[in-house]
């Protein structure tokens, strides 16, 4: 039986030809998130802007009535409530942002969930309170702070690591890899309005695994590939590099992209937002890996002879010796 194959082994496809455009398109891209995320703003989720949490247990019912208590705690006029399962499926948790003046005043969070469990002991008579847990608006600038720490911490440990392991040129790529990824999944959270919350921030982590991931594949061939053919130049080497590994890309990306879609359609809302970001990941970072990672070597001044060590006068002479002798 014939093995099915994606990507047949004479694929000669030349990305580098449209390096350029793609850069361009890219940069532009990048500045259209930056001035999304600057002018509209992310929709910052309780974790970051401080809020409550109302854990309920519905004693009687096998299962919580999410898509009901959505519509009860909405019209209550303190915001649209992020309702999601937790433990048994007739376990619940209630996020709410906290109300304009709470962080001065605490009686005004005390009222909002008084107001909030109230209504629901009231139309729900099986509903018991389990606790309301309070994210103040210090304690939620703190995450925020900590998750861009995180993000930046990664990504510079990203860049130093492919520095040691390969060149400085290299981690130059994959730094700037990284960041065009994330940019454009901040840009996407900023455009749609989606949720932006300590979920989202793991979702960049791991999207910048991913990303990493894919990027070392095609370095290290490139690399292998500049000890092998010394004469041939850059841009052709990037492209037979780019396509020796373009087989194991797309069965990778495609594999997680097959979960990924189910997710999407048949996942929880509670995880749509994570799963979304993750989604973007896979095809931003499989064409970085290939339009921004291995281009920017061209630029950076990389060539086959970069990394060969230069020979002293002492070892010529030396090999002239052996030469003649």
């Amino acid at each position: 039986m014939k093995l099915l194959k994606l990507v047949p082994d004479d694929t000669n496809i030349h990305f580098l030809k449209w390096r350029v455009p793609f850069y361009v398109i890219s940069i532009i891209l990048m500045a259209a998130s930056w001035g999304l995320v600057l002018t509209k703003g992310l929709n910052l989720g309780v974790d970051f802007v401080g809020g409550q949490m109302i854990r309920v247990t519905f004693v009687q019912s096998p299962e919580a009535p999410v898509v009901e208590l959505r519509e009860q705690v909405a019209k209550l006029g303190y915001g649209e409530p992020v309702i999601q399962r937790y433990g048994k499926p007739n376990e619940i948790s209630i996020r709410m942002k906290l109300p304009e003046g709470a962080d001065h005043d605490a009686a005004l969070s005390d009222r909002m969930a008084r107001t909030i469990t109230a209504d629901i002991k009231q139309n729900h008579t099986d509903a018991r309170i389990d606790g309301v847990d309070s994210v103040s608006g210090k304690v939620s600038k703190e995450l925020g702070w900590d998750a861009f720490k995180a993000l930046g911490f990664a990504a510079l440990a990203v860049a130093a690591y492919i520095w040691l392991r390969f060149e400085w040129q290299f981690g130059v790529g994959a730094l700037f890899a990284l960041v065009h990824d994330v940019t454009l999944t901040l840009g996407l959270f900023a455009i749609t309005g989606m949720e932006f919350d300590l979920n989202i921030v793991a979702a960049l982590l791991t999207l910048i695994g991913y990303s990493l991931n894919d990027t070392i594949v095609v370095y290290d061939r490139i690399r292998e590939n500049m000890k092998k053919f010394r004469k041939m130049p850059m841009p052709e080497l990037l492209d037979l590099s780019v396509n020796e590994t373009l087989a194991r890309t797309i069965v990778t990306s495609l594999s997680m992209l097959i979960t990924l879609t189910a997710l999407l359609l048949l996942g929880p809302d509670v995880i749509f937002g994570f799963t979304a970001a993750i989604t973007l990941g896979i095809f931003v970072g499989t064409y970085s890996s290939i339009y921004m990672a291995a281009p920017i070597l061209i630029w950076l001044k990389v060539n086959p002879n970069s990394f060969v060590p230069t020979e002293s006068a002492m070892d010529k002479q030396e090999r002239l010796a052996r030469e003649r002798g």
